[in-house]
């Protein structure tokens, strides 16, 4: 059972993707905690905010966004998955992430569908209507490795900015706990709903 919201540790600042990184025996990637009012445009408006990255990202590319999931394991009630968000039509990701999600917060048919590996977390939250908050705990930036670079089809070095979040639920219980990377900004194009 998740215990209540708190801050993690700044040693942890790229949870819960450091535990895939342990599983695969990879170094972490270097990465600097920093101020949001820090963080360029136009990772800003896209990272800095209480709201799920998944409606964020159909606003900014005004295209609903598909899950690619690289990775993932369950451990009791935990279900844990590295990820891709990947603009409907495109085969650009936007997103690179890592979530631990805890299905026993969720009722059946939304665990159902956390469990089926073929929507975002944020979709799911939206289409079984279910009440929850999202709460950002950290802003940071990371020299891109070339798991990261892989996974975002970017070549060479790149920083590369991004924040870890937690989701709950009205009594405050974690649903989720997320890291988000975006590619670098060169690869972002905005629509006009997200300026």
């Amino acid at each position: 059972m998740p215990e209540l919201i708190e801050t993690i540790p700044a040693l942890d600042i790229l949870y819960p993707l450091n535990e895939f990184y342990a599983e695969a025996g990879l170094a972490l990637p270097s990465a600097t905690r920093i101020n949001g009012r820090e963080m360029p445009e136009p990772y800003r408006r896209l990272l800095v905010h209480d709201r799920d990255m998944t409606p964020t990202m159909e606003a900014a590319y005004d295209r609903k966004m598909n899950l690619r999931v690289l990775k993932y394991s369950l451990d009791h009630e935990v279900f844990s998955r590295q990820i891709l968000l990947v603009p409907e039509g495109s085969e650009t990701p936007v997103v690179f992430g890592a979530i631990k999600i805890y299905l026993d917060e969720f009722p059946t048919a939304a665990r159902e569908l956390v469990l089926e590996r073929k929507m975002p977390l944020g979709t799911i939250l939206e289409s079984q209507s279910i009440r929850h908050f999202s709460k950002p705990d950290a802003f940071f930036e990371v020299e891109a490795d070339t798991s990261i670079c892989q996974a975002l089809g970017i070549s060479g070095p790149a920083r590369l900015y991004g924040r870890r979040n937690v989701l709950g639920n009205g009594t405050g219980r974690k649903l989720a706990q997320v890291l988000e990377i975006l590619p670098p900004a060169g690869g972002i194009l905005l629509t006009e709903n997200s300026r």
